[in-house]
């Protein structure tokens, strides 16, 4: 340790520790970098002060740190929620998902969240640049022991979703080159599984007398661009406080959720906000399919006036037929077996925000074996970028 000018020893800090310690109190407090530092710089000048050149009373600076204090409880409270079943792993893996998520939280925080040494992910984690799996498999072979620490790491954050051949598939896209039969082997020697599937019930209510449409869609699945075709559907989750009704809308093109609404009833509304929301998400040209199922909510006045009112055409699979929309059969499929089965809700609300996070990784992150193992947002958004590529071009 050095000696300052006052005397005092001065500390030796590590370029990691610097690094990871900038971020952590604006990201806390919600502040950015630069607006932090300069109250630091008028501080020691004592030139620091309020909104309106107001003194700060104590009971503001109370106030400022109980709004921080609950800033970074809250923070902890995602941490404790993403992570789930990695609290129950070792430090390899939680140290996996972390450094997967880094960009999200700061990693001392989720460190201290998840009781694991960032002194540790510093100095193991970071040293073997497992965060940087390409290098190591370019080199040389990757150990069993290794490779299971990503396969955990990533059955865990994928909520036990994938089998071996998607494990496969997103191990390739983070750079990881393996054979797919090691994979399957390791995966199935350490039990590592996908969750095993279960038959659900369909609901939909057909017996009305109200105007069915015809079934323009056909089950030609495959549009060639976005935003030509929607599909939706509703399904039901259990609750302690009762059932939880989820429409969906799926663009077919890319398989992505592109509108949502949860109610505890029925009624029309719970498909016709569902159908508000694609569309002020998106905006699509007029012509647009939506297709549907015979249900009274998609056959209700309400909803067939709104769907004209968007210049878009109805169409509805044949009488009892689920597999005139099966893409959104599916998708239902993936939710119920991926994150619901086995799964006991206290309230509507837990459900809500269980669902909210599957969405989300859903469109975000899930392989779909359809559009060639890649996430809905990443195959809309590389066709996108072809379309413009295409249009420099000519």
């Amino acid at each position: 340790m050095s000696k300052r000018k006052d005397g005092q020893a001065r500390g030796k800090y590590t370029l990691e520790l610097k690094l990871e310690a900038v971020p952590v109190t604006p990201k806390i407090l919600g502040l950015p970098v630069q607006t932090l530092g300069n109250w630091v710089r008028l501080s020691g000048k004592g030139q620091l002060k309020g909104a309106g050149d107001k003194p700060v009373s104590p009971e503001q600076m109370e106030l400022d740190r109980l709004r921080a204090e609950l800033s970074r409880v809250k923070m902890e409270r995602d941490i404790l929620k993403k992570a789930n079943g990695v609290l129950r792993a070792g430090s390899p893996v939680k140290y996996a998902w972390i450094a997967g998520h880094k960009a999200r939280w700061p990693i001392t925080l989720t460190c201290e969240v998840l009781e694991v040494s960032a002194s540790g992910y510093f100095e193991r984690w970071r040293r073997k640049d497992c965060t940087k799996p390409s290098k190591p498999e370019v080199n040389k072979r990757i150990s069993d022991e290794a490779l299971l620490v990503h396969i955990k790491a990533i059955h865990a954050e994928g909520k036990e979703e994938y089998g071996w051949p998607k494990m496969w598939k997103e191990l390739l896209a983070r750079g990881i080159r393996v054979g797919k039969e090691r994979v399957r082997k390791l995966m199935q020697r350490h039990g590592i599984k996908a969750r095993g599937k279960r038959k659900f019930v369909v609901t939909t209510d057909s017996k009305h007398s109200l105007p069915i449409a015809p079934n323009l869609l056909d089950r030609k699945f495959t549009p060639e661009a976005p935003n030509q075709v929607w599909s939706s559907d509703i399904t039901y989750i259990a609750t302690d406080e009762g059932w939880l009704y989820l429409t969906g809308v799926i663009d077919l093109f890319s398989r992505q959720v592109v509108g949502w609404s949860m109610r505890d009833h029925m009624q029309t509304s719970v498909v016709t906000d569902a159908l508000r929301m694609a569309w002020f998400r998106r905006h699509p040209a007029p012509g647009l399919i939506f297709h549907s199922d015979r249900g009274s909510q998609y056959c209700s006045h309400e909803f067939q006036n709104e769907l004209k009112g968007y210049a878009m055409k109805s169409s509805m699979s044949r009488k009892g037929n689920c597999w005139d929309n099966a893409p959104t059969e599916s998708l239902w499929g993936r939710l119920k077996v991926g994150r619901l089965y086995g799964r006991r809700f206290a309230t509507r609300r837990e459900a809500m925000d269980e669902l909210m996070d599957w969405l989300n990784f859903y469109n975000h992150k899930r392989l779909h074996s359809t559009l060639g193992y890649v996430s809905p947002m990443t195959f809309e958004q590389r066709w996108i970028a072809a379309q413009q590529q295409d249009r420099k071009s000519v």
